[in-house]
């Protein structure tokens, strides 16, 4: 299922049936995983512009072939539309916003043109509080802007494990967040895929392969025009 870029979850009634599928999120995500990042890789001025997708396990793919994550079926879309851009993965398991933040200089790559932002799940998890997680996206999103980096933010649901009012706060952040800085919102990483076991792990929490390439799918309606206007845009 795509959903149109237009259409935003502001709306708070649209969370009810997010945050039932939701739950599910609060097994493993995460749990017991390594936090060693992904080495960056160099970039010369030779090289096609990059989109980085900097996120956790989410974006990692645990128990995936690196070609089965979604940064990788975002690639084929890329190719097969004839965009010369390339995506590289640096989602690292386990990872809280705080330590996403902490690797930005190092994994958000010379020539990065776009920037998928997928934040969140661990916070939601560990009950960090949305103001933490706030603070976090907005320096990631400042800090890419700063460099002339288009950034697509996909939003992230949090069960009510933690409460209610935290659920709701944090379901808020996101589409408040792209609307602050003029950014595109997919609005929520995992729509369509938590709760179904076609699409998941054995762990009901991560996507297997075809979870990953619906991911792809369901972003690409938000990623390809960002793509279109860096084609003839350097960033520093």
């Amino acid at each position: 299922m795509t959903i149109s870029p237009q259409k935003r979850m502001h709306a708070f009634p649209a969370l009810s049936g997010t945050v039932a599928a939701a739950a599910l999120l609060a097994a493993v995500l995460g749990c017991g995983a390594s936090s060693s990042a992904p080495t960056s890789p160099a970039a010369p001025a030779s090289e096609p512009p990059i989109v980085v997708a900097l996120g956790d396990s989410l974006t990692a793919g645990p128990g995936l072939q690196r070609d089965e994550t979604y940064p990788a079926d975002l690639q084929r879309h890329a190719t097969a539309a004839g965009y010369p851009h390339r995506i590289i993965n640096q989602g690292v398991t386990g990872d809280t916003s705080t330590d996403i933040a902490r690797r930005f200089d190092r994994d958000v790559v010379a020539g990065t043109r776009v920037l998928i932002l997928a934040a969140g799940a661990n916070d939601g998890l560990q009950a960090v509080p949305v103001a933490t997680l706030r603070s976090n996206l907005t320096s990631m999103i400042e800090r890419a802007q700063a460099r002339g980096i288009r950034v697509l933010l996909c939003g992230m649901e949090t069960p009510p494990t933690h409460g209610f009012q935290y659920t709701i706060d944090f379901h808020r952040l996101f589409p408040d967040l792209a609307s602050t800085y003029d950014v595109p919102l997919m609005p929520f990483l995992l729509m369509g895929i938590v709760g179904l076991p076609e699409y998941n792990l054995g762990d009901r929490v991560h996507p297997n392969a075809r979870g990953a390439q619906l991911i792809a799918d369901n972003m690409w309606p938000y990623l390809e025009p960002l793509l279109q206007r860096t084609m003839s845009v350097t960033t520093r």
